[in-house]
């Protein structure tokens, strides 16, 4: 236990002089991850069809190669599930890491190459951890266990023979990681894969209970079930009557907005730190530097080269796109690799906003087709989570999980967005609560708040309380409970409501 202790301070000191280096360094970092790229992938099927050989700049890459979105990429991913080797990236893919699909209802798979697996990924988890002791010398983290909420995974049908498999990337992540970090994190691995969820909540609950977990890794919404049932369990009335040296959790995956409040009464003490990562099936992005703000750094130097475009010209038709010396603060981008998973030129979807410049600092602002743009409001995420939060905090009420939708014009009605809300504490006064959402929103979204003047063409919101534990049943009904699967949070269509709204009538 020593030596692996020695082993991982030696890590943590080399890695922090290396994300210095980035930090300095950030154009010089990106070009550099670029020319590798390109080298690595011009030998590749892919790398031929587009003549990477001849590609000395960044301008000649964006000419050459098209925008890509998964849709685009699909014939090339069966290909890979299919056992092709040297297709997108060099060498054969052996994992791939199912999305669960939150702006469609199709699966996602993911390429996991090992240089993505160890160079990204594991990469990004190791600097959360060298990071966090780097901020804070005298933590007693290692003297304890991290407790995890994995993922499963299955064999791949598309290549048995070749044994390829697929599922969370969680469950990747724990299934490759190597055999010393079971001193450091509990369950164990059988445990932790399990695909059955009610079943893997009672096992974790069994052994964590027994452990001295000092931190918390995974997605705020289902980490919280997992601890109310622990607490059901156990009959305590906080998690430190069980783990009184708990101090963090690393979570990531979906806001923590709605769900800090929540947190801060399951863990009261001023002691717990709250460290949001940016790990997508795609790549592993940012990381939480610095726990007096709630943005995080960018990480450049994990085999990925980033390209930006305003969130106002993602529909355009020859849209430009910027390298990361030439973004601004406070403008909405969608986010675009190229990986060392094989991705190239990838529109992953997500939107983010750098709140700063030296160094590279970002937030997660929303998904690129994730919102509601029904009446021309273009109401984002970010907005939504600014919102909800100023409304619980002036009414009192604590939020367990929301969506929202528009409701279209007809002949004589306008439109307005409704919101199905499972709240973990109702406020008193409902229409409060409506008019305080509706106020918030007008500040964060100038269109939105035209879109409301005089109730010329939107209404004021109708929020519409579901009753407990809906979204689970309807995750359940769907074969999505777990981890990885998200809570549609906006939508321009009706199809995900008008299906919670069905079942919410249901006792």
């Amino acid at each position: 236990m020593f030596f692996i202790k020695k082993v991982v301070s030696s890590y943590n000191s080399i890695r922090l002089k290396g994300i210095e280096r980035f930090m300095k360094h950030p154009e010089e970092t990106q070009l550099s991850q670029f020319r590798h790229l390109i080298k690595q992938g011009k030998n590749t099927s892919w790398g031929k069809e587009f003549d990477y050989s001849s590609i000395k700049t960044f301008s000649e890459y964006q000419q050459r190669v098209p925008l890509m979105n998964y849709e685009k990429f699909t014939p090339y991913i069966i290909r890979l599930r299919q056992g092709e080797k040297n297709l997108l990236w060099p060498g054969e893919i052996k994992w791939f890491a199912k999305s669960s699909g939150t702006t469609n209802s199709k699966s996602k798979f993911i390429p996991i190459s090992k240089e993505s697996l160890v160079n990204c990924h594991f990469k990004g988890g190791h600097d959360v951890f060298a990071i966090y002791n780097n901020r804070f010398p005298n933590t007693k983290l290692y003297s304890g266990r991290t407790l995890t909420l994995g993922g499963s995974h299955k064999i791949n049908n598309f290549n048995i023979k070749h044994r390829t498999f697929y599922g969370d990337l969680s469950a990747i992540l724990i299934e490759n990681l190597p055999i010393w970090t079971n001193f450091y994190r509990t369950p164990r691995r059988k445990i932790a894969l399990m695909s059955e969820w009610e079943q893997k909540m009672n096992l974790i609950t069994q052994t964590a209970i027994r452990k001295n977990v000092t931190a918390l890794m995974g997605v705020p919404s289902w980490f919280l079930a997992l601890l109310r049932h622990i607490l059901n369990q156990t009959g305590k009335k906080n998690l430190l009557e069980i783990w009184p040296n708990l101090e963090l959790f690393i979570h990531g995956g979906v806001s923590f907005k709605p769900y800090r409040s929540q947190y801060k009464d399951l863990i009261p003490t001023e002691n717990m730190h709250y460290m949001e990562t940016y790990n997508a099936s795609e790549g592993f992005f940012g990381i939480q530097d610095d726990f007096a703000t709630k943005d995080m750094l960018l990480m450049l130097d994990y085999g990925i080269f980033y390209e930006f475009l305003p969130l106002s010209a993602v529909h355009s038709e020859n849209p430009k796109t910027l390298s990361i010396s030439e973004v601004e603060e406070g403008i909405d981008y969608a986010i675009i690799i190229s990986t060392n998973g094989g991705l190239w030129r990838y529109m992953i979807g997500d939107t983010i906003r750098f709140t700063s410049l030296n160094p590279y600092k970002i937030i997660i602002s929303g998904r690129t087709r994730h919102y509601i743009n029904a009446f021309g409001e273009e109401l984002i995420i970010d907005n939504a989570e600014i919102a909800l939060e100023k409304a619980c905090l002036e009414t009192g009420a604590v939020i367990k999980e929301y969506t929202a939708a528009p409701i279209y014009m007809t002949i004589k009605e306008k439109g307005a967005h409704q919101w199905l809300i499972e709240f973990e504490k109702e406020p008193k006064i409902m229409a409060k609560f409506t008019k305080i959402l509706d106020e918030a929103l007008k500040e964060q979204n100038s269109d939105y708040e035209a879109k409301r003047y005089k109730c010329i063409t939107l209404d004021l919101p109708i929020v519409v309380p579901a009753r407990q534990n809906l979204f689970f049943e309807w995750l359940k009904k769907r074969n999505k409970l777990g981890g990885q699967n998200k809570i549609p949070r906006l939508a321009n269509e009706r199809d995900f409501m008008e299906e919670l709204l069905i079942l919410n009538e249901k006792l």
